[in-house]
């Protein structure tokens, strides 16, 4: 008897074996929706070197770049053009959601798509040139009460966007119109921290871990992070922008979905590795080491996250007038 059931677990478990390799993608694609350098690269490589070292994707993930309405281009491509795709996923952040929130990905709202993992948070950071005169967040927002255009903002975003939305509140819980700021919509955090570096724009709004490589070098000073707490390690000296006076968080959320027509079995396989992934401890020493901290849900967990944030966006967007 037990000899029997011994190989109806091996015939099994060599059955699901058998699904897991025929779901496998043979050639693995994430599509990041900027140009190269922001959030949304960080993101598909995080889930590129991941997925690879844990041997949990056989064949090489290629990451392409879809820039275009800080994400619109990308969910609208996925959508209308490749619903099916079993081997494309595509990052998504906080970012994302916000614009969603507004109609801004067009005719296609958060339904539109199957969501598949969030991977790890992020938080809002207010970057300077390290050679800038504003060595905190109060002295910056005192310059900008003085003279709200003598101050360039740059983001990676249209106004409405996340990095707006950053110094907006900020700018509201100063008692400053948001709509008086001078800023610079550029197409993702790569190009906003070169557009700092050059002299362009005087501040960047942004996630931390975007600008995280360049405060290591030396380049940039972090006024604040829109954390509840200062974060720990080596960025723990980083002030919040609440011990400043600021009651401001913003936490980002990165991770990734898939077209809406993708079959139950593809996703599944994804959504599988992922749970993987999420639970070892090797993926959580490199997300630490791309300055990201945990956050792990996928399938109809990140589904519901993803809702009720929508939802609260929409209110957040019609109190600065920017609901369609």
């Amino acid at each position: 008897m037990k000899t029997a059931l011994s190989r109806i677990a091996l015939i099994t478990s060599g059955l699901l074996l058998s699904t897991q390799l025929m779901a496998e993608p043979k050639r693995p694609e994430c599509i990041a929706p900027a140009k190269p350098g922001g959030g949304f690269d960080l993101t598909c490589k995080l889930a590129q070197s991941g997925l690879k070292d844990s041997g949990l994707l056989k064949s090489p993930m290629r990451v392409t770049y879809m820039p275009g309405g800080v994400g619109a281009v990308a969910y609208n491509a996925v959508v209308a053009q490749r619903p099916k795709d079993a081997g494309t996923i595509t990052a998504f952040s906080s970012g994302s959601l916000l614009n969603l929130a507004q109609g801004k990905f067009g005719r296609y709202d958060e339904n539109a798509v199957r969501w598949l993992a969030g991977i790890g948070t992020d938080y809002g950071a207010i970057s300077v040139r390290a050679d800038s005169p504003y060595k905190t967040l109060g002295e910056l927002v005192e310059a900008v009460k003085k003279d709200p255009g003598g101050i360039v903002f740059g983001a990676g975003a249209t106004i409405g966007g996340q990095d707006w939305m950053q110094t907006a509140l900020i700018a509201r819980a100063a008692d400053i119109d948001p709509q008086k700021l001078r800023y610079v919509a550029f197409e993702g955090g790569g190009e906003t921290l070169t557009a700092m570096l050059g002299g362009h724009v005087q501040v960047t709004s942004s996630g931390l871990g975007e600008v995280t490589p360049q405060l290591a070098a030396g380049k940039i000073r972090v006024l604040a992070v829109l954390s509840d707490q200062r974060l720990p390690g080596k960025l723990a000296d980083i002030p919040t922008a609440k011990e400043q006076g600021f009651d401001i968080t913003w936490p980002v959320i990165r991770g990734f979905y898939m077209g809406p027509e993708v079959s139950d079995e593809d996703f599944n396989w994804w959504k599988q590795q992922f749970d993987t992934l999420l639970a070892s401890e090797d993926f959580a020493k490199l997300r630490e080491q791309r300055d990201l901290f945990p956050l792990s849900m996928t399938g109809d967990e990140l589904k519901a996250y993803v809702f009720d944030q929508v939802k609260q966006y929409k209110q957040l967007a019609g109190e600065f007038g920017l609901a369609q």
